[in-house]
Order: C-alpha cells, then sequence, then structure tokens
C-alpha cells in the first residue's frame, strides 16, 4: 500500500514539474528553444494514463503546475487566490489531455498520429482561447508568445497571429513525442517536424511584409522608482528637460506617470504644455486619477502640446483582474485585507483612440493591453501606422514580469506590421520595428533616463490584419468535427451492442 501512495505521490509530484517546464521558456529564463519539446514529459504521462479520467486528472494537475510557474510573480497580488484560480485554470487542458490520450495511446499507427497532429495544438489553443478572455486574466503566456525573439516565428505571426505559432509548436512537440514512444508513427513524425520548417520558410520567404515608409523620432522618458505622485511628476519633468533641442517628434511617459487629473489641476497641465514647447513635441503622458468630469478613477493616454491638452484622451478599456478591479467585490472585496489588490475598481473606456504626432496616426494601449492580439489588429485596420503602449510593472519589479511584458512588444509588431513603442513607468522600456524586431535601446528596470529612437514607420496589411483570427476559428471548426465523428462511433457502437444484446428469434 506505501509503495502505491508514494507511487501515486511521485506521480503527481511528476506532473506538477512536467507542467512546469515551458514556463522556462519564457522571459525571464527566456529558454526560448526548450518549447519545442517542453511538453513532452507532461504528453508521456498522458499517453500512460491507464483511464480517460487519469488522464483528466493528469492534464488538471499538468495546467495546475503550469499556471502556478507562469505566474508565480502574482502572488503578492492575488495572496491566496492564486491557488484556486490555477486550479480553474487547470481544468481548462482537461480536453487537451483527453485527446492526448485519445490519440496517442498505446501503439498508434499512421492514421491516429495524423489525427493527433490536428487535434492535439488545436486541444491545446482551445485551452489558450478560453483563457485569454479578459475576465479570466487575458492572453498571457500563451505558448507561442515565447517565440518573440525568433524571426521566423515572428513572420508566422504576421499570418495567423500568435495562435498560429502556439499551433507549430505543440504540433512540434507531438511529433516529439510519436518519435520517442510510438514507431509505428514515426515516419509521420518525420514528416510533421520538416512540413513545420517547411511550412516555416514558405512563409519567411513570400508571406507580405511591410514597406518602410518613413520614420518618426520618439522619445521614452522613463522615470524610475519614485515615492509619491509628487515626486513621480518632477522626475518626468526633469528628464523630459534633457531632450530639448533633440528634435523628438513625441514623448511618450510610462504608465501612471501622472497622479493628477490634468482637467482639474491646471497648474501641472501649464507645467507639461511649457515642456512641450521646449522640447518643440507633444508629450504622450499616463494620468491615474480621479476624474473630475464624471465619477470614478481611469487610466488614460492624454496627449500635450504646447498649448495644453490637446483634446486626445484614451481610457483604458481592459483592466487587470484583481490588479486594477476585483471581480464580484462584494464576495471577494476582502481580497485587500491579505494581497495587493485594488482598494477600488477602476473604471472602463469604451473605444479605442487614434492620436496624432507629427502628422502620423498612432494608437495608444495602456499596459495590459499589449496582451491582446485584436486590439493592436484594430487600431492598425483603423490606419494607425506606430502603436504606443504605456505600461507599469512596479509591483512586480524584481520578477519575471517586466521582461514577459516587454516581449509581448515584438509579437504585436509582428502581427500588425507596425511598429511598437513600449514605454514603462520603471523598466523594461523598448521599441520593435514593423517586423518585430528590436530598433534602439533598451532600458532595464534599474534604470531612470531618457532614450531617444528613430522608429522606423511601414504601410501595408499583414495577413493577420486582413483576415484576423482564422486559427482559432479553424481550430474550432476541428474540433467540432471531431466532435460530430467521436458522437456518431458513440451512438453507432451504442447500437451494435444492442443488437447483440438482444436474444435470437424463436421459431415455431
Amino acid at each position: 500500500m506505501r509503495t502505491v501512495l508514494a507511487s501515486r505521490a511521485g506521480r503527481t509530484v511528476l506532473t506538477l514539474l512536467a507542467g512546469a517546464v515551458p514556463a522556462l521558456a519564457f522571459p525571464a529564463p527566456s529558454l526560448w528553444w526548450l518549447a519545442y519539446v517542453a511538453l513532452v514529459p507532461w504528453m508521456l504521462l498522458l499517453r500512460t494514463a491507464r483511464t480517460a479520467r487519469a488522464a483528466a486528472f493528469t492534464a488538471w494537475l499538468g495546467g495546475v503546475g503550469l499556471t502556478l510557474a507562469m505566474h508565480h510573480w502574482l502572488l503578492p497580488s492575488l495572496h491566496v487566490f492564486l491557488v484556486p484560480l490555477a486550479a480553474l485554470f487547470g481544468l481548462l487542458y482537461v480536453p487537451w489531455g483527453w485527446l492526448v490520450r485519445r490519440t496517442l495511446h498505446g501503439r498508434p499507427g499512421g492514421a491516429r498520429f495524423a489525427a493527433a497532429v490536428a487535434l492535439v495544438p488545436s486541444g491545446w489553443l482551445l485551452a489558450e482561447m478560453v483563457r485569454s478572455w479578459e475576465y479570466l486574466g487575458g492572453p498571457w503566456g500563451l505558448l507561442g508568445a515565447s517565440q518573440w525573439q525568433v524571426p521566423a516565428a515572428l513572420r508566422l505571426t504576421s499570418v495567423g497571429g500568435v495562435w498560429l505559432v502556439s499551433f507549430a509548436v505543440v504540433a512540434v512537440n507531438t511529433a516529439v513525442t510519436a518519435l520517442v514512444t510510438a514507431p509505428r508513427a514515426r515516419v509521420g513524425a518525420v514528416v510533421t517536424l520538416v512540413g513545420t520548417a517547411v511550412l516555416a520558410s514558405a512563409v519567411w520567404m513570400w508571406a507580405p511584409t511591410p514597406h518602410r515608409s518613413g520614420e518618426l523620432r520618439v522619445a521614452i522618458v522613463q522615470i524610475g522608482e519614485t515615492d509619491g505622485a509628487a515626486r513621480r511628476f518632477a522626475q518626468g519633468e526633469r528628464l523630459t528637460r534633457r531632450l530639448a533641442g533633440g528634435g523628438a517628434d513625441l514623448i511618450v511617459w510610462g504608465e501612471s506617470s501622472v497622479g493628477y487629473d490634468l482637467m482639474h489641476h491646471p497648474r501641472l497641465e501649464r507645467r507639461l504644455a511649457a515642456l512641450s514647447r521646449e522640447t518643440g513635441a507633444p508629450l504622450l503622458v499616463n494620468v491615474d486619477a480621479r476624474r473630475s468630469d464624471r465619477p470614478g478613477i481611469y487610466k488614460s493616454s492624454v496627449l500635450v502640446d504646447g498649448q495644453g491638452l490637446a483634446g486626445q484622451r484614451y481610457d483604458k478599456m481592459r483592466l487587470v483582474p484583481f490588479g486594477e478591479y476585483i471581480p464580484a467585490r462584494s464576495l471577494l472585496g476582502w481580497a485587500t485585507s491579505v494581497g495587493r489588490a485594488a482598494g477600488e475598481d477602476r473604471h472602463r473606456g469604451t473605444r479605442q483612440v487614434m492620436m496624432r504626432a507629427d502628422g502620423v496616426p498612432f494608437g495608444p494601449l495602456i499596459c495590459f493591453e499589449t496582451a491582446f492580439p485584436d486590439m493592436s489588429r484594430q487600431l492598425t485596420a483603423r490606419g494607425a501606422r506606430l502603436l504606443v503602449a504605456q505600461s507599469s510593472t512596479s509591483t512586480f519589479q524584481h520578477t519575471w514580469a517586466p521582461e514577459q511584458h516587454a516581449s509581448l512588444a515584438a509579437l504585436r509588431a509582428a502581427e500588425a506590421g507596425r511598429p511598437v513603442v513600449h514605454a514603462t513607468l520603471t523598466g523594461i522600456s523598448a521599441v520593435h520595428g514593423p517586423l518585430g524586431e528590436p530598433v534602439g535601446a533598451r532600458l532595464g528596470t534599474d534604470r531612470s533616463a531618457v532614450s531617444v529612437t528613430e522608429v522606423p514607420l511601414a504601410s501595408g496589411t499583414t495577413w493577420y490584419v486582413r483576415f484576423g483570427d482564422w486559427v482559432p476559428r479553424l481550430v474550432l471548426a476541428v474540433l467540432g468535427g471531431f466532435a460530430v465523428f467521436e458522437g456518431v462511433r458513440v451512438l453507432r457502437d451504442r447500437g451494435v451492442r444492442r443488437r447483440v444484446a438482444l436474444p435470437a428469434p424463436v421459431r415455431r
């Protein structure tokens, strides 16, 4: 009995660890190459599960391990909520685990492996699509996002978004699993690996690329760690004055760089207007304050020129659960007493906004919104030639969060075919060109500085902007077709068993 319990305990720990392995492919470890085999240990446990129920438990437990590893830096904010949330997110991987066992259990041949190549990545994407809902935390830690620094993967995102990269990475893991465990499917596994490489090469060669069309000189003001709204504002002023005579076309401060409503504090508005006149460029600041013209606290991108408020304001639409609001506060409001959850809910904006700098239309995004592919795609479709993200990860300054957040700019740039300026309050700030390539200096979390970059602008339309989320739609079609197939098979098998069980007719 002790041996059995030890074996179960060992398998439980092993499953938790196997689920956590993919997190190492993301920043800060940045072992991006690991993503192509990171799911193999977990899949080996799934395919050897004795029953479908055991596979479901293994999938859930691995999902718990993945969530805890990917979001461990949220512990100061979520505190006791992180474990139940991990248990909830783990359930999303149960269908995927069932598909792994269904297609790879035992000694699968070529036909069953071919089904696995389509169904296993589709099941994984289903889990990613569901947890990408903003009220469940949003699309943070999608497997394809681990490939943000791989040029070939970035080219794939321009065709099918980060979803296509996730699909390809899981397909490779499926093929490697078959190579290790299924001799009858090894030919198909090799074909899959070669086919994935050929697909990536074809996209590299023939997918449309953005056309370079001018430059915009953008300055990032990274204020750094400061105490209080007044000191933060003053530090932003001091750093911005360094840009006088530098020929910047746009100056960007990070998220929550201004802790006062500028409409209610005209003196601060005049100080920002004076900075704009001194530097010869409009300032895009970020206000985190209670509004004077409507009730509640908003996080807003506000453009200020030499005359003052330029009449261009964007209110953040997608808020961070627990960080900027507490879901069902009447029930979960006590979270503020055990963690760093929001003491008061922020209010949401209702629409995306286009702004202009030196005649160039650009679309602002605020922090968490850079995780959502659809927001940058919609701004690009509306004519944005530049995407500007204002962010702050100061609460998680010495964790993996700043690196992970900054990496998203490369994905959004490659998907949209537009450069992305990622300006943060305390680091990491970075700029990526229209192919997702890094451009200019990168400001780390230890810096309080300014950075000026000649940002290459681009025109043209990527396939992802043109066709949208066609990969998720295809995945749903594949899974729907398989569900119909399985339903027909089950009904047919029941009919056969019923006929066999019927007694033979009595002859008279």
